[in-house]
């Protein structure tokens, strides 16, 4: 059953378009760089509208609260209440199930994909000394870390934590910790890249599925609008964050499940060739891992995305993916 929804503006108001938005530094930061984009396309003011998640207030664990959906529900029910006309989600954190009411009219170019480390004393990785204590809310990059750790002879400690970026690199500031792990993409759009003391390669640690971009959703009855932001869809990310969550869903895994997935264009000079999709599931421990990779034409369609996705999937699900997941989402 539908939730009603409001009108989308007062008459006084209906030139200016409301963007839905978490309340955190980055969220702020990438909304506001969405509101001058759809400003630019639209010819129309946005005004930031802040709304608390469950995530922002909960201090458990995303892997306890299972992550799937909790920094979104919030931002979904205000536009379906017709409080706002549109909102900007980090794509990683958006469930892999789409409302009927709901549409994703946009997903802008990708930021950076990949994992960084902020560590003291600048160190890279693999310079880090034994037994280092190395924070992350991730089950995913623990299952990675801990994976190559072992296979490179290296000793650490992976550490559950939350927080925002000042709260997690204060651990390293404060010697909590040896380092911590965060996405170079919410770095870079809060102009805090310099504090980044290594990259980790993909070959290393495999990104969320989706990670680096962004989802501009919107009432999929709003035509006008979604026609205006599809200005700022970029096809290759969307078939390639297509691609990825089409995986995550096929092995029926919520946002917080430890999986990695990736997808990139191949090109033979300067012409793009084929999609290359990769895909992690492991234990935390790092102590079992299913790491498998799939090659095909970049996908041209909706259907051919999710198609690549659910073929890893299954070759992952044949391979024992199921059982190292934990509990998997239903």
């Amino acid at each position: 059953m539908s939730t009603p929804r409001a009108p989308r503006g007062r008459p006084d108001e209906i030139g200016v378009l409301r963007l839905g938005t978490r309340r955190s530094k980055l969220a702020m930061a990438q909304s506001g760089q969405v509101a001058d984009a759809v400003s630019r396309v639209t010819g129309r003011p946005v005004e930031l509208v802040e709304i608390t998640t469950y995530g922002d207030t909960s201090r458990e664990h995303l892997a306890q609260i299972g992550g799937t959906g909790v920094f979104v529900t919030a931002l979904r029910d205000a536009l379906l209440r017709g409080e706002i006309d549109f909102a900007v989600h980090s794509l990683k954190d958006l469930p892999t199930t789409q409302p009927e009411e709901l549409v994703l009219a946009a997903v802008p170019v990708r930021e950076d994909p990949r994992d960084v480390i902020v560590a003291r004393d600048a160190l890279k990785f693999t310079d880090l000394p034994r037994g280092a204590r190395i924070g992350t809310g991730a089950p995913r990059r623990m299952a990675q870390l801990n994976a190559y750790a072992r296979s490179h002879g290296l000793d650490i400690e992976t550490v559950p934590i939350r927080g925002n970026v000042d709260t997690r690199i204060g651990f390293v500031r404060d010697g909590e910790l040896d380092a911590v792990v965060l996405a170079a993409a919410g770095l870079n759009r809060i102009g805090r890249s310099d504090e980044v003391t290594d990259f980790l390669s993909v070959d290393t640690v495999l990104p969320a599925p989706g990670q680096g971009a962004l989802a501009i959703e919107c009432a999929a009855d709003n035509a006008d609008l979604i026609a205006a932001l599809a200005e700022l869809d970029d096809p290759f990310t969307r078939a390639a964050v297509t691609a990825e969550r089409s995986l995550l869903a096929a092995l029926e895994a919520g946002c917080s499940a430890p999986v990695g997935a990736l997808a990139d264009l191949l090109a033979d000079g300067q012409f793009v060739k084929e999609m290359r999709l990769r895909g992690v599931v492991g234990t935390t421990d790092g102590t079992r891992m299913v790491q498998l990779s799939t090659t095909g034409p970049v996908p041209e369609t909706h259907d051919q995305a999710l198609a690549l996705g659910r073929e890893l999937a299954t070759e992952m699900l044949t391979a024992g993916a199921a059982g190292l997941m934990g509990e998997r989402a239903h």
